[in-house]
């Protein structure tokens, strides 16, 4: 599958069109090591540095459509791994706010590199298993990686009408915040690497 291809399909299964021109912008062979740039347009996952992955493209879009990206919005991906996620989610918003939190020294540091001259984007490399409560509030957060649990005591670093979008065992879970009260959607049938924590 070539680029051409993947848009193609991303654009079938109905994603909106700030989605769509993301994944036209960013070069998703950037982020992921050379000798699996060949794949790079497959709808499939690849393997990263140390047991990480890139998610499949279809199952990305599903979840940036879930996160309900805004202008001038402040969000947290926990597991940025390489950095394409983070990269996605700059063209959706334009301006705003973007963290990134990557337990493994290798890709953070890979990722900051890659991302340097997007001003919006801070990538740290720490444990990102208790969020990021120095820069909260989030209008959104999403966690790239499975959780064994739905991860309440990020509701804290969430904001009136913000929305977690986390992996929990093989499903995709949409969590929305209005007005302190907690609503949540489930999505069945995918499959993420474990959340990596040092705790």
């Amino acid at each position: 599958m070539d680029k051409q291809q993947l848009i193609g399909s991303l654009k079938s299964h109905g994603f909106s069109n700030e989605i769509i021109e993301s994944f036209k912008k960013v070069k998703r062979e950037n982020f992921i090591q050379n000798n699996l740039k060949h794949l790079a347009y497959e709808d499939i996952a690849l393997p990263l540095e140390e047991g990480a992955t890139i998610s499949q493209p279809y199952t990305i879009a599903f979840m940036l459509s879930l996160l309900e990206l805004k202008e001038n919005q402040k969000v947290l991906e926990i597991g940025s791994g390489s950095g394409y996620v983070l990269a996605l989610m700059s063209k959706i918003i334009k301006k705003g706010e973007i963290y990134g939190i990557e337990i493994i020294n290798f890709l953070a540091n890979s990722s900051k590199k890659l991302l340097k001259k997007d001003k919006k984007i801070t990538i740290l490399n720490k444990d990102g298993s208790n969020g990021l409560p120095e820069n909260a509030p989030f209008d959104r957060i999403l966690i790239s990686a499975a959780t064994s649990e739905i991860p309440t005591h990020l509701y804290p670093q969430l904001k009136d009408n913000g929305i977690i979008v986390v992996p929990v065992n093989n499903s995709i879970f949409q969590i929305k915040k209005h007005n302190a009260q907690i609503t949540k959607k489930e999505f069945q049938g995918f499959v993420f690497v474990p959340l990596i924590s040092t705790e």
